[in-house]
Parts: C-alpha cells; sequence; structure tokens
C-alpha cells in the first residue's frame, strides 16, 4: 500500500531524514520508535503531503504521490493526526469533525449527511453525545484526542498517520487507545504509528522501524526489534526486558 523509497529531507545543514525506505501492508499496524529528533514527525509529514522530501520517493496503492500537497494526498486515502490536538479552537467538536467529512475525500457529502457521518464517528471513537457542540478549546486532552482521532476518520482514510495519539494519556486511557486502534485497523485501515509508550507499540504493531539521527536502525516485528542491541543502545535502554 504504502512504499517509502530512499526518502531524504534536508533542513537548512541539517538532514534531518536520510535515505529512509519503509512499506506498510493493507491491515497492517506499523510502529515508528526512536529518540527525540530521530526524523519520526518529519518522515509523517513528508508522507501527507505537509513537507515535501528533498530527495527520494513515495508511492500510495501505486501512485507517485512525492511533493503532492496536503490536500490532495488527503483525498487520496492519507489521513494524519498531529501532537497538538487543539486545531480549530473556536469550533465546535461537531463542526471540528465535519470539516474532514467535507473536504477530506472525494466523496463530499451535503452539510446534513456531513453531519450524520460526523456523529457516527465520534460514537465510534467514544465521545460523550453531551460534548459534540461544546467548543474545541472547553475539552480535556482525552476529548480533544478522540475528536481530532474522528476528524481524521471522517475523511474515509485508507492510511492513517498518528503522531503520538497517547501524549498527555494515563495508564488507563492509552489502553484504550490500544484497543481503538485495532478496531480501526479491523475496519480496513492501514495504520503508521508514532509512539514512545513502548506498551503501546507492543500493544499495536504488526512491525516496528525504528529511526536514529534520521536513519532506519531497524525493522521488523517486535521482538526482535527490541531485542536488537543496537535498538537498546541507541533508544530502549534498560527497557530491554521488556
Amino acid at each position: 500500500m504504502l512504499d517509502v523509497l530512499a526518502v531524504s529531507k534536508q533542513i537548512g545543514g541539517l538532514r534531518a531524514v536520510n535515505e529512509v525506505n519503509l512499506s506498510l501492508g493493507e491491515n497492517e499496524i506499523v510502529g515508528l520508535v526512536g529518540p527525540n529528533g530521530a526524523g519520526k514527525t518529519t518522515l509523517l509529514n513528508m508522507i501527507s503531503g505537509i513537507s515535501g522530501p528533498s530527495s527520494g520517493r513515495i508511492l500510495f496503492c501505486g501512485d507517485d504521490i512525492t511533493g503532492l500537497p496536503a490536500n490532495r494526498i488527503c483525498r487520496k486515502g492519507i489521513a494524519k493526526t498531529f501532537q497538538i490536538a487543539e486545531s480549530f479552537p473556536g469550533l465546535s467538536a461537531m463542526e471540528s469533525v465535519m470539516i474532514g467529512a467535507l473536504f477530506g475525500n472525494h466523496h463530499a457529502p451535503g452539510m446534513a449527511q456531513a453531519r450524520i457521518e460526523s456523529a457516527t464517528v465520534l460514537d465510534f471513537v467514544g465521545l460523550p453525545e453531551d460534548k459534540r457542540e461544546v467548543q474545541i478549546k472547553n475539552l480535556n486532552v482525552v476529548e480533544l484526542k478522540r475528536v481530532q482521532l474522528a476528524r481524521a476518520l471522517a475523511s474515509r482514510p485508507k492510511l492513517l498517520l498518528l503522531d503520538e495519539l497517547t501524549t498527555g494519556l494515563n495508564p488507563k486511557e492509552s489502553r484504550e487507545a490500544v484497543e481503538l486502534i485495532k478496531k480501526i485497523r479491523d475496519r480496513g485501515v492501514s495504520i503508521l504509528i508514532i509512539e514512545h509508550v513502548m506498551s503501546v507499540i507492543m500493544g499495536v504493531s504488526n512491525r516496528i522501524v525504528v529511526l536514529d539521527h534520521g536513519e532506519k536502525i531497524a525493522d521488523g516485528n517486535p521482538h526482535s526489534v527490541i531485542n536488537n542491541q543496537r535498538v537498546i543502545d541507541t533508544y530502549l535502554g534498560d527497557l530491554h526486558a521488556f
């Protein structure tokens, strides 16, 4: 489904991502981990069209999407969440999700249908009904995460890019997020997820890819990756006892 081919990103004098290759298949969840500054978010931004690569190619469902703007990539079926969840602070939760339904895919519904579809997605992610007309700026962090995820899902993606979805969540909320991510995958959506919480990554991932200083240093099943000595030395440290 997704093929990232020798992709690099130069930012001034820094090579933030250096010739990274990555693939992701249908109904697969791939965890993307590494130290802060490893290039994880930069890679997701290139895949989603927020910024283009300096070199390399990105293929999605057989189409070359390298350098396409984010709106066109979204309409091809790639949606992304962000580390900062408070987008559109003056809109209600429902209105925020309707943006995804109305503008995120080629089959945009009318306003009435967009509201119905958005309500269905909000049900799926677990936002209470009494929070749906509350302004984004008045929601707590868990509610913000649910709304942001719902907005991405409302665009009907084939591939979902999740950037630290569980940041700010307690262990119980993180476990709930893991179950929700699995339900999304079971609906036929492939997922590439950045996380620092290894229990989340281990709980959802079919494969794990590790970046360090912009380079891929490991790619494999969770067990093999967390027992990779270079990954232990670079990132996991004492967590290798997992």
